[in-house]
């Protein structure tokens, strides 16, 4: 735990009076790309318009139920759940001619159309589009978070209920993937490190680019992409277990990408996602890599936190939570409990994320 603390003062004071360079990231009004709620509505509309799945058409009324394309919506997915489209005798559904969208000012990348609707089941592997990330299945369940042995800042461990399948991404999100946000003016350009690979997890992003990222990849495969909530992602952290690490109690080597767990390792950046064994739930890099923003607003411990998974949000918060510790700390930031928080709008080379999305 003396380690831990420790981070704490290393973090706390640096993760909000950084270099002049984070400051200005903070202040700068024009770091978060400019694209209205109406653009992205209409990438989205586009990426389904065509499709014959009335799923698709479900995901758009949910995220745009009074749109402008929700008569359409509606009267395509009714003729899509009658009885001949349910026996696959319906043919595709064109658009009337006298409906015809405004050329989209919000470009999606080549070959990133959403893939067509399947019924994802707990435990399957998938993708949603070219561009998106490969996602893993996870079911409903129940689960101890967090840690009564540890740091202040995770107890009370509690128990949580996971009520609905969701999700999440199998690795953290690359810098691959990050650039075909970029190329479709979805997000910011982040320069990395010389030679970066493009399968190496981005970093050095803040909470309110990951925002921007989860927005682009919603419109773009007309899926609803979001952060995982906190409980979400320790659900997926430990993969079915109950131990310190998803391994075991016992630190273990080869296990996880950080200074004291083994090869291969580089002190200058994170290994490549995927690396490193996956955890029982077929997740990569869950401990070390990069630290994880979640969707939560920081708390300091988890007394009177929700019971059922959801996020835990606060009116107008700014500090939010990251999980999962980097590569750059030891072995006891590698335990399913470990949390810490920053900034939302600092961006910080230790920092990255993952993607999740609701399976209803």
């Amino acid at each position: 735990m003396r380690h831990k603390l420790l981070m704490v003062c290393v973090l706390a004071g640096p993760a909000l009076t950084l270099s002049g360079t984070a400051q200005g990231f903070m202040q700068a009004p024009g770091i978060v790309p400019k694209a209205s709620p109406e653009q992205f509505e209409l990438a989205f509309w586009n990426s389904i318009k065509d499709s014959t799945h009335a799923s698709d058409y479900e995901a758009y009324l949910k995220a745009y139920p009074k749109g402008r394309f929700a008569a359409l919506a509606q009267s395509r997915m009714a003729r899509l759940k009658a009885p001949a489209a349910q026996a696959g005798t319906l043919s595709a559904v064109q658009p009337p001619a006298a409906v015809q969208a405004p050329p989209a000012k919000a470009p999606a990348p080549a070959a990133s159309s959403p893939a067509p609707a399947a019924t994802v089941r707990a435990g399957g592997e998938f993708k949603d589009c070219a561009a998106c990330p490969p996602m893993v299945s996870l079911p409903a369940g129940v689960f101890t978070m967090g840690n009564d042995a540890s740091d202040p800042s995770e107890k009370p461990a509690h128990r949580v209920g996971i009520g609905a399948p969701f999700a999440i991404g199998k690795y953290e999100v690359t810098v691959q993937q990050w650039n075909a946000c970029v190329d479709a003016r979805g997000c910011q350009r982040i320069a990395q490190a010389p030679n970066t690979a493009p399968n190496a997890p981005i970093r050095d992003v803040s909470w309110d680019d990951a925002q921007q990222f989860v927005r682009w990849l919603s419109a773009v495969s007309g899926k609803p992409y979001r952060l995982p909530s906190e409980a979400e992602w320790e659900f997926a952290a430990r993969g079915g277990t109950t131990s310190a690490y998803w391994w075991g109690a016992q630190m273990a080597p080869g296990k996880a990408n950080c200074k004291d767990c083994g090869a291969p390792y580089s002190a200058e950046r994170p290994a490549n996602v995927g690396s490193f064994a996956a955890n029982p739930f077929g997740l990569h890099d869950t401990s070390g890599s990069v630290w994880e923003w979640v969707a939560d607003c920081w708390h300091n411990n988890f007394k009177d936190a929700p019971a059922d998974g959801r996020v835990w949000d606060a009116p107008n918060c700014r500090v939010r939570v990251i999980r999962g510790g980097s590569w750059r700390e030891g072995t006891a930031y590698m335990v399913a409990s470990t949390r810490f928080k920053y900034d939302a709008g600092v961006r910080q080379s230790q920092n990255g994320f993952r993607v999740a999305r609701s399976l209803k």
